[in-house]
């Protein structure tokens, strides 16, 4: 998993559908990092104690950044960093998020008509009905 222990992280580059994603142990800071995201009309950022520690936008389409090359990277860098601190032991989580809805790679995905067992093909639960 993510293993964030603080805070939450938000992207809206989520494969297939790119819908906001959000990732968090704190259910004020998922707000502060969707709000966050919608507000730079997309883009990538990290909350804490409802407040944005760093964001990237994405003012094309909501997923492409118009800036440098070496501005990106460094946004990405600080993001990474950030979300460390908040508990992730990913190497680059927020590519780990955008894969996480794309529905074609097995086993379990989040998708906008909820989640989908990909192996069987089949929106599923998960909770285990006893």
């Amino acid at each position: 998993g993510f293993n964030l222990k603080k805070g939450a992280i938000a992207s809206s580059v989520s494969h297939d559908s790119h819908n906001i994603v959000v990732i968090g142990a704190h259910d004020g800071d998922m707000y502060a990092a969707a709000v966050g995201v919608v507000k730079m009309q997309g883009g990538i950022c990290a909350a804490l104690n409802g407040q944005i520690l760093e964001a990237l936008p994405f003012p094309v389409a909501g997923l492409m950044s118009d800036r440098s090359a070496d501005f990106v990277r460094e946004k990405i860098k600080r993001l990474t960093e950030v979300a460390r601190y908040l508990g992730s032991n990913l190497p680059d989580p927020f590519m780990a998020m955008s894969f996480l809805t794309l529905p074609p790679i097995p086993e379990i995905r989040i998708t906008d008509r909820g989640i989908i067992d990909a192996v069987n093909f089949k929106i599923t639960t998960l909770f285990i009905d006893k």
